[in-house]
């Protein structure tokens, strides 16, 4: 086989100086052959013996020996160290001309030669964007994409794969083609071509690409982009697939401009058929409506709308077939979505009432740290402003028990947030003695003097009004632990650190005066010098803290 191609390379260089047709054209096809059989060295050989800057002149638009050479070219770019030789033989400028041709055949090998040119390659992609390449491929993949005839459907394969590897990766080129409206062809195609397996899937690949740029957004939300793909998932029978629709879902469900087109106040025809998935038996569909409705659940409008029209039930019924042995990914998209829902103010008491925390709280043994993770933020979100929903899950011991657990999540961070949040809100919403008698039965107390210390102002907010309410409600019950959890160095630190926020302070005092009347803890207030940094604080800008700064002055002074 050497030899042979040896011979036709060499008579292909006196022939492609004479240019006499037929011999150069069973050349042509002994290359052919010959890389059929092994193509990185029959590649290697056209580079040692020069073979590739003769081509350019064989790409003749009228020769019927140029389908055959763009083949070559398109087979020799298969290898990544052949396109840099390529583009230096000067074979790019000729193979856009050839996109002008008519000839089917001559497209599609010339549409292949320039996507795997392309392949990877700056230099590749640079040289086409330089002879316009992109913009006569783009504009062909208009005109044909009515035709659903099989060969135009090769042919469009093709030059999407084009177009594809041309801005695969690169931000400017991808640009480029979303500028060129590429993107409006290319959802028609995939509603006109659903059939044809690898134009969708390059479609799809395309669609993943273009839809991380913010600028592709406006695009997508003018196009029936949703409408298509859902149609296209609901056909699909292969996993793989399904997740290729998914993927390119995401990124545009969190573009509210498509999602609230689609969401048509709650009428629109995807929407509901999305609805329709959630009682599916799939799980994947199930897990698609789930995360669907998630999405849509991101604006107050939205959420109350939904849970008029009943949809709370269907994942509370969709999460009682997923309690035991349940599919992780379904669980933790439903309690998304119920935790977005649970955001309104007049959606909780709702939600309440359906019983959305009795379904939650059977998840409560579950080990996966995402569904712990969701579960704390819809019983979080469900209990804010709700005083009996959290005197009832505050004074549930084995609730408690388990987010003390949580609250010593070393390995996951946002498990332990979230624990240490829920514990300090259940005795903020319910401000309930019971509650505080639970918590500190649990082991609980400690775990908010951690969270008080807090690099994030709001949590530490957050516990140091739980604190408060423990040292109002139940001073003696806690006392013990506020001592073995050094509550008033804490507070001594927050208040002597200009850093700390007002609040954070004004709450901090508020627990020096009522801890006074514990005999262990007054003695430690006694031992660090309150008086110096709470005086210091009656002369601070915000009027609150130096308020209560007097206060506590007044405090300190007549029970030292």
């Amino acid at each position: 086989m050497a030899d042979n191609l040896s011979d036709a390379l060499k008579k292909l260089k006196l022939a492609s100086a004479d240019s006499t047709t037929d011999s150069v054209e069973s050349c042509l096809d002994c290359l052919l052959k010959a890389l059929a059989h092994n193509n990185a060295d029959a590649s290697e050989k056209f580079q040692e013996m020069g073979i590739l800057p003769l081509l350019p002149t064989l790409l003749a638009p009228q020769s019927s020996c140029t389908p055959k050479v763009a083949n070559i070219i398109a087979e020799v770019a298969k290898n990544e160290f052949m396109r840099s030789p390529c583009v230096e033989a000067g074979l790019i400028p000729p193979l856009v001309q050839l996109l002008h041709s008519k000839d089917h055949e001559v497209l599609l090998q010339t549409g292949r030669a320039l996507g795997n040119i392309c392949y990877d390659s700056h230099e590749g992609r640079s040289a086409v964007d330089l002879a316009g390449g992109a913009q006569i491929v783009a504009g062909h993949i208009k005109s044909l994409s009515q035709n659903t005839d099989p060969d135009n459907g090769k042919l469009l394969t093709v030059f999407c794969g084009m177009l594809m590897n041309y801005s695969n990766d690169n931000d400017s080129l991808q640009a480029q083609l979303i500028n060129m409206g590429v993107i409006p062809t290319l959802v028609k195609l995939l509603g006109l071509h659903s059939d044809n397996t690898a134009l969708t899937e390059m479609c799809l690949i395309a669609f993943g690409n273009l839809a991380e740029l913010e600028s592709s957004k406006e695009q997508f939300a003018s196009t029936n982009i949703a409408e298509e793909l859902v149609r296209l998932f609901q056909r699909q029978a292969e996993h793989e697939k399904k997740e290729m629709i998914f993927e390119v879902l995401a990124p545009l469900a969190e573009n509210d401009e498509s999602m609230q087109k689609l969401f048509e106040g709650g009428k629109g025809s995807v929407f509901q058929r999305v609805l329709s998935w959630v009682p599916s038996h799939n799980h994947q569909l199930q897990l698609a409506g789930a995360l669907a409705i998630a999405n849509f659940a991101r604006n107050d409008g939205n959420c109350i709308h939904m849970v008029e029209s009943g949809i709370v039930q269907k994942l509370l019924e969709l999460l009682d077939r997923h309690v035991d042995e349940g599919n992780v990914t379904v669980q933790h998209a439903a309690l998304s979505a119920l935790r977005n829902l649970a955001i309104p103010v007049v959606n909780k008491a709702k939600m309440l009432s359906a019983g959305v925390s009795d379904t939650v709280l059977k998840f409560l043994p579950s080990e996966m740290p995402p569904v712990q993770f969701k579960l704390l933020g819809t019983l979080r979100m469900l209990i804010d402003t709700q005083a009996d929903a959290a005197d009832q899950l505050g004074t549930n011991g084995k609730l408690v028990e388990r987010l003390v657990e949580w609250c010593e999540a070393k390995d996951h961070a946002g498990v332990m947030g979230e624990s240490n949040r829920l514990l300090s809100a259940l005795i903020r919403h319910s401000k309930s003695k019971d509650v505080v008698k639970t918590v500190i039965q649990g082991a609980g107390v400690k775990h908010l003097v951690v969270m008080a210390t807090s690099e994030h102002m709001i949590m530490q907010n957050e516990a140091l009004v739980a604190l408060g309410l423990i040292a109002g409600l139940d001073l003696v019950g806690a006392e013990k632990d506020f001592v073995g959890a050094g509550l008033v160095q804490v507070l001594h630190k927050l208040l002597s650190d200009e850093m700390s926020a007002p609040e954070v302070k004004y709450n901090s005092m508020v627990i020096i005066c009522a801890v006074m009347g514990s005999e262990p803890l007054h003695k430690e207030v006694q031992g660090l010098a309150f008086i110096d940094v709470v005086s210091k604080l009656r002369s601070h800008e915000n009027k609150t803290v130096s308020h209560q700064a007097s206060l506590t002055e007044q405090r300190l002074t007549a029970q030292s």
